[in-house]
Order: structure tokens, then sequence, then C-alpha cells
């Protein structure tokens, strides 16, 4: 878990002074604590990066084996043109680390895969994208396993999704409570005036979570999640859809090859939701034709949402999602569904 420093520096507490205004002392001190590990340095790695780099942890490490492409145009804004070739996190280290020097950011050029307990050990989060599932339900189990803080997400097209596993986390939410106020007591009982007033308090709460393998084992064939599949989002199971295409050609969707991969796609999800017991009429060919590329809109929209997450989590404030958030790009919004319980 994220430790608490002693005190801020005057040269911090000028920078950060907004951010104490709005969260307070405390929590900008557990930011300035937290050690945080970001893998992938795509579009969706970038916004978060540059989001907690910006709300002043101590240390972020980027992990990222690929290489910069001219595909990343698209959306990562950390590497320069001049760097494709070059690898992925070193090229975004510059960038990074001029947006706050106060935060010791480095890059890893290794592969997540080659990445054992002992090196997730050195963080309190973890936040894993452009991972395929099985390697998110490894890192996931590791970070259970050392009390770690677990975040993975990714962007397809106009589709995003952010997944969260806090174990078991304790938080403080404001909630405004009303209180009565007698008259005076010499009035008699009946003319007393009564007025209603709003007073905030500090309420501590807890919520438990389940593990990425866990929402990925749900029977919708039971009769309590039977129920919920006509309400609920189509993202959801588009996400296993992507998950199992992924897992099939070694790749994401892919604009060069739009006709093959949108066909590939649509039998995947006809067999994964067959399988699933969910109808196949839940995820409209509309929505598997905008899957394809990483868009900047929805990396800084999905990248914000996880961002905010992973310092609420830090700084104990307020309630977490729990356990997915997705980007509905036939809608146009977020949804926030529990799944696994």
């Amino acid at each position: 878990m994220v430790a608490e420093v002693t005190q801020i520096t005057e040269q911090e507490a000028e920078l950060y002074d907004r951010q104490i205004r709005l969260w307070g002392l405390d929590a900008q001190k557990r930011l300035r604590a937290a050690r945080v590990c970001v893998l992938g340095m795509s579009g969706l790695g970038c916004e978060v990066s540059k989001n907690l780099v910006l709300s002043g942890v101590k240390e972020l490490k980027m992990v990222d084996s690929k290489l910069v492409s001219t595909e990343d145009a698209t959306s990562q804004f950390l590497a320069p043109r001049d760097k494709v070739g070059e690898n992925r996190a070193e090229a975004s280290l510059q960038r990074l680390q001029q947006l706050n020097p106060m935060v010791n950011v480095t890059a890893d050029s290794d592969n997540s895969k080659d990445k054992q307990a002992d090196f997730f050990k050195m963080f309190d989060i973890v936040v894993a994208t452009n991972c395929v599932k099985d390697e998110l339900v490894r890192i996931n189990s590791i970070c259970r396993a050392e009390k770690i803080l677990f975040y993975a997400g990714d962007v397809f097209g106009f589709f995003g999704f952010s997944f969260m596993d806090l174990i078991s986390h304790e938080y403080v939410e404001e909630e405004k409570v009303q209180t009565n106020e007698d008259g005076g007591e010499e009035e008699p009982a009946a003319k007393k005036m009564k007025t209603m007033e709003l007073e905030t308090k500090s309420v501590r709460k807890a919520m438990t979570f389940v593990s990425l393998a866990e929402t990925l084992k749900v029977d919708w064939s039971s009769e309590l999640y039977a129920k919920r599949i006509r309400r609920m989002d189509p993202s959801f199971f588009l996400l296993q859809v992507l998950f199992t295409f992924q897992s099939e050609t070694g790749h994401t969707p892919r604009p060069a090859d739009r006709e093959a991969d949108l066909a590939k796609l649509k039998k995947i999800r006809d067999e994964t939701l067959t399988k699933l017991s969910v109808p196949t009429t839940k995820i409209a060919d509309e929505m598997l034709g905008l899957l394809f590329a990483e868009l900047s809109p929805v990396c800084a929209i999905v990248g914000g949402v996880l961002g905010q997450e992973v310092i609420k989590a830090i700084s104990n404030k307020d309630a977490p999602h729990n356990n997915y958030f997705f980007y509905n790009p036939l809608e146009s919004c977020g949804v926030v569904e529990t799944i696994g319980y």
C-alpha cells in the first residue's frame, strides 16, 4: 500500500497549490509517496502517464518493448515523430519528464511478459495497457498476492475500457446530512421554529473487489446474470470478442486489413456470444466497424478516467469505480459495470 511522506517542501507546495486546495494536504502527501508502473506506451499509456506525472506522484516507470511506428501518430504524443524505429518508452522519456521535473520518471524497454513478482513489488500501483487477456490475468494475480493496486485498460478505435482491482479498499466520502435546529427553549413547543440545515460530514467506508479472472468466469446463463443481459450495455461482451480476436490473430483490428478483420470480428462475435449464452444481436455490426486504430480523443477520455481513479485510490478520497468502465462508441457515453460478484 501507499506510504505517506511526512512533509512537502515549499517548492512542492507552490507547484501543487491548486491540487492541495482541491483534495487537501494529506492527499497530496500520499500522492508524493506513490510509485507507479505503466505498462504500454501507446496513446492510452501516454494519457495515463501524463495525468499521473502532473498530479505529483513520487515515481513513474514506463515499460514497453515496442518501437515507435508511423501508426503511433494517431494518439502517441510523447514520442517525437523523428523517433520512429526507437523504443517507445525511451522515446517518451524526455517529454514526460519535462511535464514535472519533481517526479522520478524512468523507461524500461523490456517486455512485460518478462517481468515477474520481484519487479512489480517495487510499485504501489500497476497500470497495464496494450496487454492481451492472459497477460492481464497473470499480472493481476501477482498484484493481488502482493497487495498492489491493479488497473488495466485499452482503446480499440472508438471503443475503450478500464478495469480496476483494489482488493480491499478503504476511503472517505463526504455526505450531506440534515440537522434540525429548534428555536428558543423558552417558547412553547408548538411555537418553536424548526429549521433544516445541511451539514457536510466525512464518512469512512470500505469496498471489496474481485480479480479480472473472476469477472471473466461469470456464467451468463445463470438466473442471476441472465436477467442483467437485456439491460446491460453491450461493451462488456464486446471486450470478450476483442480479447478472443487478439488471442487468435495476435494483433488488434487493423485499418489496413479492415475487410478481413471485420469479417473475423463478426465470426468471433457470433461464436463468443453463443458460448456466453448471450444473443448475437447484443453487439451490432455497426459497433464492430468502430474498432480500428487507436484514436486520440478516446485515449483522452479513457486515460482521464483511469488517471482520476488512480488518484482517488491513492488519496483514499471518494468511492472508486467497481470494477469496469467502458466508453460506448455508439452512445458516446461512459458506463460503469460491476461484474463478478
